[in-house]
């Protein structure tokens, strides 16, 4: 601990250097509630890209780990402290650098918070997609280093799609520069990709740059409750079948109706076994969302309602996005799983849920984002009650195995940190592996950005 003091005290402002343990302690710890976050030694919060490297030289030199951590939103554990390593907080580089609207492209800094780059694009008429339902709060880097998803990612992609160029301080101290200006370019290896979703194993981010889209029109919103959970399915197939694109798709079981209805009285349908929300943009918007309700209505939905003005169509929004708040009311500790699988076996894999829940006794709500089939069921229970506890363990490690026998993964867009980290080999392979270690070795050889994490 002197030693790493000493090296950092040398070659940063003393603003940014903290060692009160407190302090260190609320830095220390992400959104995962079943993972254990250890004891740091230090934590630094650079301004500046040349900071960053001063203190990757100074833990280099005091032989100390990093830990990169953006705004703790995570679900994982990815950015949980290590006993005595060095907690780089990113979040005081929030500068948005450069927006330019001829080849709608954004520069900015990692700690930027993803709904501040949506508002200061917008003002340009451009957009940028991506949109993980903590974007109030999430910032950039941490979106980038996850590869995170969200509700329009049906429509527009993941982070990963957005990802143009960045720059990156290497275990070494160097920085890189990877991507280029133009929309195109084939010279090299894709390294920019390689970076985003690597949980900061590979390289501290210093700077993303993001291409952007034009921004969209108004959408149009439909719902349709359905009683039986193979009739949402055929409805989902359906309407990619016909050609549709859906710029959101979402799904909401019962149990996650009756919570939201019971905290925010929203007058739902508590008898239906889920909820389909589904949003269209575009000029044709209108017409396609009236084809879609046609085809849930034939698809066996017991009830079905579109509209086309955009404050009704959020009101309708907001029930999905009430689901975690409703379910923070119970007090309760809560688990969000995150697995994926092919559109024609969502069906299987929420019965699956149900049948999962009800064998361990834990409750298992489920909303998911039904246009990729990414679900996501929230285990809420008393994290003081061991016997639950355990329950919920093999129940959370039940789901995982059934995504992967459906032919899907175990973490969709949260990424994999400690949470999943023993998951890992079910889905990769011997040979996978071993190539992702040599590529992280040759970047990192002596493993010191946050080690433990992300890879078996």
């Amino acid at each position: 601990m002197n030693n790493l003091l000493k090296e950092l005290q040398a070659r940063l402002p003393p603003d940014c250097i903290q060692a009160d343990p407190e302090v260190i302690r609320s830095y220390s710890q992400d959104r995962a509630v079943f993972e254990r976050a250890g004891t740091a030694a230090i934590l630094v919060m650079p301004r500046s890209t040349e900071e960053v490297v001063s203190a990757v030289m100074a833990a280099n030199a005091a032989e100390v780990p990093i830990v990169p951590r953006g705004a703790g939103t995570g679900l994982t554990g990815a950015a949980n402290a290590i006993d005595g390593c060095l907690i780089l907080s990113l979040h005081r580089m929030t500068k948005i650098v450069e927006i330019d609207t001829t080849n709608r492209m954004v520069r900015v800094q990692p700690g930027c918070i993803n709904s501040e780059l949506k508002a200061a694009v917008a003002e340009h008429g451009l957009f940028y997609p991506p949109d993980p339902a903590s974007f109030e709060m999430s910032s950039i880097g941490g979106n980038v280093a996850t590869n995170a998803g969200g509700l329009c990612c049906v429509k527009y992609g993941v982070t990963r799609d957005y990802v143009i160029g960045l720059e990156v301080v290497l275990a070494s101290g160097e920085v890189m520069r990877t991507g280029r200006r133009t929309l195109k370019s084939t010279t090299g290896l894709d390294l920019t990709g390689l970076f985003v979703g690597s949980e900061g194993l590979l390289g501290i981010i210093t700077e993303i740059t993001a291409k952007l889209v034009p921004l969209p029109p108004p959408p149009s919103t439909a719902v349709a409750y359905f009683d039986e959970l193979p009739d949402a399915g055929t409805a989902i197939g359906e309407i990619f079948r016909s050609g549709h694109e859906p710029s959101l798709m979402e799904i909401i079981d019962r149990a996650s109706l009756q919570q939201v209805e019971k905290v925010y009285k929203m007058d739902l349908d508590l008898d239906a076994a889920c909820l389909l929300l589904i949003q269209t943009a575009g000029d044709k918007s209108a017409e396609s969302i009236e084809a879609i309700s046609d085809i849930c209505e034939t698809s066996g939905a017991s009830f079905v309602a579109h509209v086309d003005d955009p404050a009704e169509g959020d009101m309708l929004i907001e029930v999905r996005r009430r689901v975690w708040p409703a379910f923070e009311k119970t007090n309760k500790s809560i688990l969000p799983e995150d697995v994926a699988v092919p559109r024609q076996h969502l069906p299987e894999l929420m019965a699956g849920i149900i049948a999962i829940g009800e064998r361990h006794q834990v409750s298992l709500p489920t909303v998911g984002h039904a246009g990729d089939g990414n679900m996501h069921p929230l285990l809420v229970f008393d994290g003081t009650d061991e016997a639950e506890v355990s329950r919920v363990r093999m129940a959370f490690a039940e789901i995982v195995r059934l995504a992967l026998s459906l032919g899907g993964t175990i973490a969709a867009e949260h990424g994999v940190g400690t949470l999943k980290r023993e998951f890992v080999s079910d889905e990769l392979d011997p040979i996978q592996l071993s190539m992702m270690e040599a590529v992280r070795s040759s970047l990192d050889p002596l493993h010191r950005f946050n080690p433990g994490k992300k890879l078996k």
